[in-house]
């Protein structure tokens, strides 16, 4: 059961019982709004007796004044009945209203009024005028008529009283009737809502309690999978290659596995709740400078980072050693980041055995073209010293002048040579200044004797002023490289064509901005590449060369473009018609060095 399902239940516990209660308070409301009817029909009964009890006593007021005046006949004994005769009318009408829904009882009433009129026309106003008339009033005939009208009032009013009073004992007894039938009701209803909310509770309490122990179940489980699931984890960050280094947002070691204990020389004891910097110390191996901490980087980027290639971690006691590593952050289910975790290895054999990969390849180019530069400045010598013989010999002085110069020249050619030779092992130690074209020429003038001996023309288009930024002794080497491996393509009776060209910054269709520089090509129209070798060649000790070849020269010069910010690409083709190789080097006018090494 989810968390919206366990909602709903609990809804339903809370909801269910209170619509019970509301109808069950709703239908006492009407039972008791039904008796307050009743009671106000047994109150409305009761007036009307009271009322009637009124008509009554005035009617009594009236014959007393007239008995007590025609005995009497005194006026003062008269004014009971003057009074009840004037307070008649009005509460007669009274009456009457009470009486507005109940046609027979409104009939009776006027029977009783029609009955009173009688009994004062007929008798009581002709009584009155007699005895003020000083007649006799001791008629039997007409105190007997009088009798006869009263007792006709009077039966009207038993009769109305009856039938009142029957109305409310009969408005009682259904009063009676409707509190009996509510307190059976709130008995029944209690007893009935009490069982319906009981038994529906207990079937959702079931549930409830279904889902806690399938929940509970499922958390077990889950519990006993998350452990196994750590310990697995456990065991593999202590068995893996690598060391790996946790750290809380504020940079705090959490955890260490073997491997990082090993290479930093400290225990997971006394590396846990220590800055990342204590355990983890690094610096630049040129500069010799700490360098930033990884946590540091990572927290700021909030993105996976990578150390320099040149970073040197130095051990607790004190040696150091190469490392290459990376640092990413841990993030919650928020997306917020709680800590970084960092992975880091010993690459010191590995840059020991570049490094001499690398010596072995300038070696390699160095004897390339030595058989061509000992040529080159033999035939100089050779010529110096023949000039040196003429000029002791019988030549004038304007033969030993002439001759003079020529031997300046060929001695400025063979230092010239030695220069170039140099400066491809003179590595400066930050970016200068490179004139693309005088690099380039220096390299043509060193390989012109591998040139002509591979029978291989070279033409180069390289306009002046093209300058970037870099190492020279770098670019030499990779662009003898790229010159040696297309002079080769091309063979005997074969073109190699150098050309440079300026390109201005710009962004491409994908808005990804290129940087202001120098597109240099090298092409052949040698055979072309196929298509299965392209993807190998920027592979390490790959070769097609046999044994002539170390596999090792366009993987360094891929590393030494990418360390200066630059790009290489490499096209080919074996068709018929039009078949060779181009490779293309970008490098930018002013880039960020990557100190990266030249095998990267």
């Amino acid at each position: 059961m989810d968390a919206s399902s366990f909602d709903h239940i609990l809804r339903k516990v809370v909801i269910v019982p209170i619509v019970a209660i509301l109808v069950g308070a709703g239908i006492l409301a009407w039972q008791i709004q039904s008796a307050s009817a009743t009671v106000t029909l047994i109150q409305t009964q009761d007036e009307r007796i009271n009322q009637t009890l009124g008509i009554e006593q005035l009617i009594v007021d009236q014959e007393t004044g007239l008995r007590g005046y025609e005995v009497t006949h005194d006026l003062r004994l008269l004014q009971p009945y003057l009074n009840a005769q004037a307070k008649f009318p009005e509460t007669f009408r009274k009456r009457r209203e009470l009486a507005a829904t109940n046609p027979a009882r409104q009939k009776a009433l006027d029977a009783l009024r029609s009955a009173h009129d009688t009994w004062e026309q007929s008798f009581a106003s002709p009584l009155i005028s007699t005895i003020q008339a000083g007649g006799d009033t001791n008629d039997v005939a007409l105190n007997y008529q009088g009798k006869l009208l009263m007792d006709e009032i009077r039966k009207r009013i038993a009769d109305l009283n009856v039938t009142t009073v029957h109305a409310r004992e009969v408005a009682v007894e259904h009063w009676h009737k409707q509190v009996r039938n509510t307190i059976f009701f709130l008995i029944a209803c209690s007893i009935l809502l009490g069982l319906t909310i009981g038994l529906y509770v207990r079937r959702l309490i079931k549930q409830v309690s279904g889902a806690f122990r399938q929940s509970h179940n499922v958390l077990r489980i889950r519990a006993e999978q998350t452990f196994r699931s750590e310990e697995k984890l456990r065991t593999t960050l202590k068995s893996i290659g690598d060391g790996v280094i946790t750290c809380d947002a504020e940079g705090r070691v959490q955890s260490i596995n073997d491997t990082a204990q090993e290479l930093t020389g400290w225990s997971e004891t006394e590396a846990r709740s220590q800055p990342l910097d204590e355990v983890f110390a690094i610096f630049d191996e040129t500069t010799r400078q700490p360098l930033e901490n990884p946590v540091t980087r990572v927290t700021r980027s909030n993105q996976t980072v990578r150390l320099q290639n040149h970073t040197i971690l130095k051990r607790r006691d004190g040696t150091e050693i190469f490392i290459e590593d990376s640092g990413a952050p841990i993030r919650d289910k928020h997306a917020r980041l709680v800590g970084v975790v960092l992975v880091f290895r010993d690459v010191t054999l590995a840059k020991r055995s570049q490094q001499a990969l690398l010596a072995n390849e300038k070696l390699a180019v160095a004897g390339r073209l030595a058989a061509s530069i000992a040529h080159e400045i033999h035939n100089p010598l050779d010529s110096v010293s023949n000039l040196l013989f003429l000029m002791d010999g019988v030549a004038t002085d304007e033969e030993r002048t002439h001759f003079l110069l020529l031997a300046k020249q060929e001695i400025a050619r063979v230092t010239q040579i030695s220069r170039a030779m140099l400066s491809l092992y003179r590595e400066s130690k930050a970016p200068v200044k490179i004139d693309l074209r005088e690099m380039l020429d220096s390299i043509l003038l060193l390989m012109e004797v591998r040139f002509q001996t591979l029978g291989v023309h070279v033409a180069h288009d390289v306009p002046g002023g093209l300058c970037v930024h870099g190492f020279p002794a770098e670019l030499r080497q990779v662009f003898t490289n790229l010159l040696t491996n297309a002079a080769e393509a091309s063979g005997p009776g074969g073109t190699v064509k150098l050309a440079a060209l300026p390109q201005p910054a710009r962004n491409d269709e994908d808005g990804i901005h290129h940087d202001e520089g120098v597109i240099v090509t090298v092409e052949d129209n040698g055979p072309g590449i196929p298509e299965n070798i392209l993807a190998q060649l920027f592979q390490p000790f790959f070769t097609t060369k046999g044994e002539r070849g170390t596999g090792l020269g366009l993987w360094i010069s891929r590393g030494i473009i990418t360390k200066h910010g630059g790009t290489i690409d490499l096209e080919s083709s074996t068709a018929e018609q039009h078949h060779g190789t181009t490779i293309s080097v970008f490098l930018a006018t002013n880039p960020t060095i990557n100190p990266a090494p030249a095998s990267s």
